[in-house]
């Protein structure tokens, strides 16, 4: 209660103060007509909006920034990178602007805090003309929540192919030399946030299933030199149960993000055991740079991956089913043809496409409607 509290004091000075600069001919606004709302964080959200932005800016300069204070924001096409920035700015927004927002992901079923959030969006959708989702599982269950048709577009999130590019043999084993890893172990990746908060991770953030990741590597090695690549905040709960099982892991916290993809050529697999996603970027990333992914069946995994062609897809959550496919993935003769398609289906995803979708489709159609 307390911080919700604060949460509003502060939202109500800032729009106000902004207000007043208006009103008194200071408010130095770029005069474009799309704002890309953001936070300071640099994690997924800031990663989109920058990466949409760039790319619109170069068949369309000057139409579309990035910004952390939306309040200050009239007479625009105002885009919320997620729903919980919605949520929370909503109220404190000048009615002269047109709204987007992103909802990546996030059901009732998921906790309590998440069942109030999802009825606030839903109370709050009215005031939104467009609603973009990254996959064909959130957009069904936004209809089966009562969200009309014509508000829901359906956008892919997208990934550098030009930054995440295939290994060299001579840059797989640099960068496996590098991190220790040997030429008869299996190396298996995780790169997201699945630990509660910012610091440790101790405690597991479950959607994202750190717990089902720790049983099928406890499974797998009983039949395979399995070792792990971590990067990314709070890992702790996964680095503490491989520690225990005494698994060799290694974990790296990047402090640049084009750092990440020579992470990838390390990989011979790369895993996702989320109950709940919007994306994950890891997906696009590991497709991108033709590494195999098994994933569960969430988020982007069920549109862009064909099951034994381009990836492995799990239909539920089961880690004897999910060390199945992993162990079949490993036997398979043919893995470089795994590797080429994932590499096609990432170009499809790649930022300039995304973000001349987010233009043609989104943005472009609501510019009549600024006053």
């Amino acid at each position: 209660m307390i911080s919700e509290a604060i949460n509003k004091i502060r939202y109500n000075v800032i729009s106000n103060y902004w207000r007043f600069l208006t009103c008194v001919g200071l408010n130095n606004t770029p005069k474009i007509p799309v704002s890309f709302v953001i936070e300071d964080a640099d994690w997924a959200i800031k990663k989109v909006g920058e990466s949409i932005c760039k790319g619109i800016d170069k068949s369309n300069p000057k139409k579309v920034f990035t910004t952390t204070i939306p309040a200050k924001l009239i007479n625009k096409i105002v885009h919320f990178g997620s729903q919980y920035m919605w949520v929370n700015w909503a109220k404190y927004m000048s009615s002269t602007n047109i709204f987007v927002a992103s909802y990546f992901h996030g059901k009732p079923q998921d906790g309590l805090d998440i069942k109030k959030h999802v009825e606030q969006f839903l109370d709050l959708s009215s005031k939104l003309d467009k609603i973009v989702v990254s996959n064909s599982l959130v957009e069904k269950r936004l209809l089966n929540w009562g969200i009309e048709r014509s508000k829901l577009i359906k956008i892919p999130l997208g990934v550098n192919t030009d930054l995440f590019k295939p290994a060299t043999q001579f840059q797989r084993e640099e960068i496996r030399n590098k991190l220790g890893f040997f030429k008869d172990e299996i190396v298996i990746g995780s790169f997201q946030k699945d630990g509660i908060g910012w610091k440790d991770g101790l405690e597991p953030k479950l959607i994202k299933g750190p717990d089902i990741f720790v049983e099928v590597i406890k499974r797998l090695r009983k039949n395979i030199n399995v070792s792990v690549l971590l990067t990314g905040p709070a890992r702790g709960y996964i680095k503490k149960h491989l520690e225990e099982m005494k698994i060799k892991y290694k974990h790296v916290f990047l402090k640049n993000y084009n750092e990440l993809a020579n992470f990838y050529h390390a990989l011979d697999l790369y895993l996702i055991t989320s109950r709940e996603e919007g994306g994950p970027m890891g997906l696009m990333e590991s497709l991108s740079s033709g590494i195999p992914v098994v994933s569960t069946n969430v988020g982007m995994s069920v549109d862009l991956i064909l099951d034994g062609e381009n990836g492995f897809l799990i239909t539920n959550n089961n880690p004897n089913k999910i060390c199945e496919k992993i162990i079949e993935l490993i036997k398979l003769q043919e893995i470089q043809k795994i590797s080429l398609k994932s590499r096609e289906v990432a170009q499809s995803v790649d930022w300039k496409n995304v973000a001349n979708d987010h233009w043609k489709y989104v943005y472009k159609p609501l510019l009549k409607k600024i006053s």
